[in-house]
């Protein structure tokens, strides 16, 4: 018997029992959907996460103050005053590895417009800031070098702040808004970049010079940290070793003493957030293979079942010169075809499963096309290995007991 032949007689046999066969199947397809889709949406949300990264700059370092400790428990940076703008000139000055850096001093501010309010964040920082945070001006201009110097009352906003206080379309350019009590002529707009994967709203925010900030609002001469960018992303560990040996030179830090702040680059972010997600998509992945293994053990159990219900079957075509072996690869292309269908079921379950979650949380939807084949395989490999026990006991019977089986 042809190898076609026993292929179409395996596949009406599971037709007579198309129930049967459904059911038999359900494990495959979840096991199987489940994986993809696990896999699929880890991948679409570690892209999602390397998109929002970057598109804050993969080269960005950031500076903060460094927490305190009090009785062995973080308590925060609180009031720590460590960083300097001094700081932000020597790193510029002395190191070759980074290209800008920006003071940042944040404070929340009451934002008025006419009767309208709204309870924004304010940061404070220099020229070059929107740069280093891939920022875009869409209407006026940028903050200037000589805005900081007079400590000038004016601002950029973003799109968040322009439809919360200009409700009835006016154009903000030139327009004077309160911040508290300061009143702040606006001189430029941000395009939207919209929400972070963390949920953080990028356009609710006013930028103002760090100056400004520190005199007219907080009374300070600290500033809260700093933003730089390295020449590139490949050279942001030398970035990062260049300003910790420059801030301990300047903040005077013993050998032996530890850091006053804390250095840390997007692109440390960006591996931490993917080896992070890349771990639980494994571990969901490998709790969702668990059906498979079920799904097996009912294939494996419906075969036991076929061939005792079709023992007097077998027995007849043993008796008109069916062999061993050909009664072996019949039951066990039935199992292979169980699995095989219920494999590709599974596929365009998880992948539809995927592209809604995906949609529906806006994300990109990644279809990782190794997976499905490897799935395919995984899913022929089952019904064989499943399927095999069964086969084999169907191929060893005695023609003469399956005859007279009733």
């Amino acid at each position: 018997m042809n190898f076609i032949n026993q292929i179409k007689i395996a596949w009406q046999a599971l037709l007579r029992n198309k129930t049967r066969a459904l059911l038999t199947m359900l494990g495959i397809i979840i096991g199987i959907g489940s994986v993809i889709a696990m896999v699929s949406l880890g991948q679409s949300s570690t892209k999602g996460i390397s998109s929002e990264i970057s598109s804050m700059g993969t080269n960005t370092v950031m500076v903060m103050r460094a927490s305190q400790t009090q009785g062995g428990v973080n308590i925060g940076a609180g009031n720590v005053q460590t960083l300097k703008v001094s700081d932000v000139e020597a790193i510029l000055a002395e190191s070759s590895n980074i290209s800008m850096a920006s003071p940042v001093v944040n404070a929340s501010q009451q934002i008025v417009y006419g009767a309208n309010n709204w309870p924004g964040s304010v940061s404070g920082v220099n020229e070059d800031y929107l740069e280093i945070n891939k920022y875009e001006i869409a209407s006026g201009s940028n903050i200037t070098a000589d805005d900081m110097r007079n400590s000038a009352k004016v601002c950029v906003i973003g799109q968040t702040v322009v439809d919360n206080i200009f409700t009835k379309g006016e154009n903000p350019l030139g327009k004077v808004i309160r911040l508290g009590r300061i009143p702040v002529k606006v001189v430029g707009v941000l395009k939207s970049k919209g929400t972070n994967m963390m949920g953080m709203d990028q356009d609710d925010i006013v930028i103002m010079p760090y100056t400004t900030v520190q005199k007219r609002m907080l009374a300070i001469n600290y500033i809260h940290m700093i933003s730089a960018s390295a020449m590139s992303e490949d050279l942001s560990e030398l970035a990062i070793a260049d300003i910790e040996s420059i801030l301990r030179r300047t903040h005077k830090i013993d050998v032996e003493d530890e850091d006053d702040f804390d250095v840390f680059a997007q692109q440390q972010m960006l591996d931490m957030l993917s080896s992070v997600t890349d771990m639980l998509t494994i571990l969901l992945a490998a709790i969702a293979a668990i059906s498979l293994l079920v799904g097996g053990i009912g294939i494996m159990n419906i075969m036991y079942v076929t061939v005792t219900e079709r023992t007097r079957e077998i027995g007849l075509r043993m008796a008109v010169g069916a062999k061993n072996k050909d009664i072996l690869k019949q039951f066990l292309y039935e199992s292979t075809i169980l699995s095989l269908v219920g494999g590709v079921v599974g596929m365009i379950f998880g992948v539809g499963l995927s592209y809604a979650v995906s949609s529906l949380l806006g994300w990109s939807f990644v279809l990782n096309i190794p997976t499905m084949a490897v799935s395919f395989i995984v899913c022929a490999a089952i019904g064989m290995f499943f399927g095999w026990y069964p086969a084999r006991k169907a191929s060893n019977l005695d023609p003469i007991n399956a005859l007279r089986y009733e």
